[in-house]
């Protein structure tokens, strides 16, 4: 038989760091029963003061050839009881560990000021990263802050490589200003972002669920500048707004005065919209007087976009949906064998009320695959083909084989 991928994870909640790191660990490898090519580790912002004690540690129990990480406002992973949690603000250690032969795995950290001109050639791309764009390549991003230049990041990975997947979380602090680390091999960072780049016999699937609805109609944007809208359907954009908002629901009405957001259609040839199809942004604000409306995207005429309402059984709906498309159109591949979840910090418990809620939806329809992840400050995923920073969004990054050796 051959030399199969395997994929395990644990999560530990002892407060004290040293016996965390032990739990996991042991845990861990003793899942496997074979060597672990590369390790995710993900450690709850209430270790804040000893994020410099993690990698130490982790060297002295672990023996693993290629190892990223970083801090997150919670963290996901599988208890000693085999169940998957989401502990936010709490102390807890989440590791996975993967065994993946016939893939090449090539970790980096990049800051923003390596980052290639977005008008020029490819080459400088594969320079920074280190892989070339063929074959094609999966990545895992890890970000810091704002100024990490993610978003340039994002643009110039899908230019230099065509038909790759990526995923990922930024990191995240306890609090507004909280401290984040990121981790890559035997280094802790304060800034930028550590990636991977997996070739070979891997395919990374993704679910991104952005937790809305669409209300109304798709709209044409008929004037627009950098990230304000003019016009929609040739008319003022409140008085479209204003109109849209009287006709719905009381409930819905109660929603829009802080939930409402704009979905921006992201293939310009699709004829009918559905969820999946929209990018999320926020709406940063109104000017009353010329009834313009500014997004968090820039926007561009000809562009189509759908406002949308997001509250918790919206946001459950969006994930049960594309888990039953995923389901449905994955039955016929080789079965998926691990998950990587990066959630915001505005799910979870503080939008459903209760714990776990989208780690257990999703465990309804992949069963019995490890889970890891954490609470970010932003969501890396794709819609439509293109790898955007999300809010609100959880990401799931779905690991296979892309062919099982006889």
């Amino acid at each position: 038989m051959a030399d199969q991928m395997q994929w395990a994870n644990a999560l530990s909640t002892r407060p004290s760091l040293e016996a965390a790191v032990a739990d996991v660990v042991q845990r861990a490898v003793s899942s496997l029963t074979a060597p672990a090519d590369l390790g995710l580790v993900f450690i709850s912002s209430a270790f804040t003061s000893e994020y410099s004690r993690l990698l130490p540690l982790l060297a002295e129990k672990l023996s693993v050839p290629v190892l990223i990480g970083c801090s997150g406002g919670g963290v996901i992973g599988t208890t000693d009881k085999g169940q998957t949690q989401e502990l936010e603000a709490e102390p807890a250690l989440s590791l996975t560990l993967a065994h993946l032969p016939g893939v090449n795995i090539q970790p980096f950290h990049i800051v923003a000021e390596e980052l290639p001109d977005l008008d020029g050639p490819p080459n400088p791309w594969l320079d920074l990263v280190g892989v070339p764009s063929s074959p094609t390549p999966q990545f895992i991003l890890l970000s810091g802050s704002f100024s990490s230049g993610i978003n340039d990041l994002l643009q110039g990975l899908d230019f230099a490589y065509p038909g790759s997947v990526t995923v990922g979380g930024q990191a995240s602090g306890g609090g507004m200003n909280g401290r984040i680390a990121l981790f890559c091999n035997d280094r802790l960072y304060r800034e930028g972002t550590v990636g991977l780049a997996l070739t070979g016999n891997i395919v990374l699937e993704t679910i991104v669920a952005q937790g809305c609805r669409p209300i109304g109609k798709p709209l044409q944007v008929t004037k627009a500048d950098r990230n304000i809208i003019i016009e929609l359907d040739e008319q003022v954009p409140l008085v479209v707004l204003r109109d849209l908002i009287g006709s719905l629901s009381d409930a819905d009405r109660m929603l829009a005065q802080n939930s409402l957001f704009v979905g921006v259609a992201m293939d310009e040839f699709k004829l009918a919209l559905q969820q999946g199809d929209f990018l999320i942004r926020g709406i940063l604000g109104v000017d009353p007087s010329a009834g313009a409306i500014a997004i968090g995207d820039r926007v561009r005429p000809g562009q189509r976009l759908q406002f949308h309402l997001r509250d918790a059984e919206a946001s459950a709906e969006d994930l049960e949906l594309l888990l039953q498309q995923y389901q449905d159109q994955s039955a016929s591949e080789p079965s998926a064998v691990a998950a990587l979840m990066f959630s915001c910090l505005g799910r979870g418990e503080g939008l459903y009320g209760k714990p776990n809620f989208d780690s257990q939806l999703f465990r309804r329809y992949l069963n019995d695959i490890p889970i890891g992840g954490f609470f970010c400050g932003g969501e890396i995923g794709p819609v439509a083909g293109s790898t955007f920073l999300h809010g609100y969004t959880s990401v799931f990054g779905i690991c296979r084989e892309l062919f099982t050796g006889e």
